[in-house]
């Protein structure tokens, strides 16, 4: 899709921190190549007036092909959420982060895009109606997310805990050992593990499940027997774009469209919890250095 013209006009304005929206940072003609250029974006302003070559820049971008039909080109992405980077805020009273975004996305409301906010502070682009189903996505990536409104569950209004993991396996006293070996791995790297039973915060027990797969990073799935609540937690936390760690006592019991994804066997024993504990630190410890 394309930006309407008169955000394009309003947006070279709000890059250049002319006097209209002066709560921007001011750049010179340097300084709008340098802005350009930490974009991975190769513009040289020219000498001609500054709000010129920028709409002119900008109208560039904008004609650009989309890969996302409601969504503009990643390169017109980038700039827009670069100009409410908060970085360009800092030690300048005149300056204005919070109004700074209202006009961005009073500009942006025209094309039906805005900007919000994650849970780290920094911005991504997503349509005014949309909500993105991955909780791990970045400002680029996030053009290719799909959009949903679930009937079943309600969203919860609670961010993404990048130190949880959550565990879903059959709540039988059979397994209390294998959450206490990925509890221990969790207590040691100094991150969070739950299991639904360990949370009540929702009328339904499916909701509390819903919840706590949102809002990890992590989630952890035993496929032992089958137990057809976790085929539908993975589900879930598939759908979710979550991190799936998937652990069974049998190979043979985990589903033929799920085979495909590496699990880690263990033996219900104390070597066998040993073995899992030391497995699990390995992936996670993996996980947590590619954030």
């Amino acid at each position: 899709m394309k930006i309407s013209r008169p955000a394009i006009m309003k947006l070279s304005e709000m890059i250049c921190g002319n006097e209209a929206f002066n709560h921007f940072p001011y750049r010179s003609s340097s300084q709008l190549t340098k802005f350009f250029i930490d974009n991975d974006l190769d513009f040289v302003q020219d000498g001609s007036t500054r709000h010129s070559w920028v709409q002119d820049v900008l109208n560039k971008l904008n004609d650009q092909s989309s890969e996302h039909e409601n969504l503009p080109n990643r390169d017109l992405i980038k700039v827009i959420i670069s100009l409410v980077n908060p970085d360009y805020f800092l030690f300048d009273e005149k300056l204005d982060h919070k109004k700074a975004v209202e006009d961005v996305n009073k500009a942006l409301k025209s094309s039906k895009i805005i900007l919000k906010e994650k849970a780290d502070g920094q911005y991504l682009l997503t349509t005014l109606t949309g909500q993105f189903i991955s909780t791990g996505i970045s400002e680029i990536e996030a053009i290719q997310q799909i959009t949903f409104t679930p009937s079943v569950f309600k969203i919860p209004k609670k961010p993404t805990n990048s130190k949880l993991i959550s565990v879903m396996m059959p709540f039988s006293p059979a397994y209390r050992g294998t959450y206490e070996a990925i509890k221990r791995v969790a207590d040691h790297m100094e991150l969070e593990c739950l299991r639904a039973d360990d949370i009540w915060e929702n009328s339904t027990i499916i909701q509390d499940i819903f919840d706590l797969i949102f809002c990890s990073r992590i989630v952890i799935v035993d496929f032992s027997e089958r137990n057809p609540n976790v085929m539908y937690e993975t589900g879930i936390a598939h759908t979710l774009g979550k991190i799936v760690i998937p652990i069974t006592q049998s190979f043979n019991d985990i589903p033929s469209d799920l085979v495909h994804h590496r699990a880690l066997k263990y033996l219900p024993n104390d070597e066998g919890y040993r073995n899992l504990s030391n497995e699990l630190y390995k992936r996670i410890k993996t996980i947590i250095e590619e954030k």
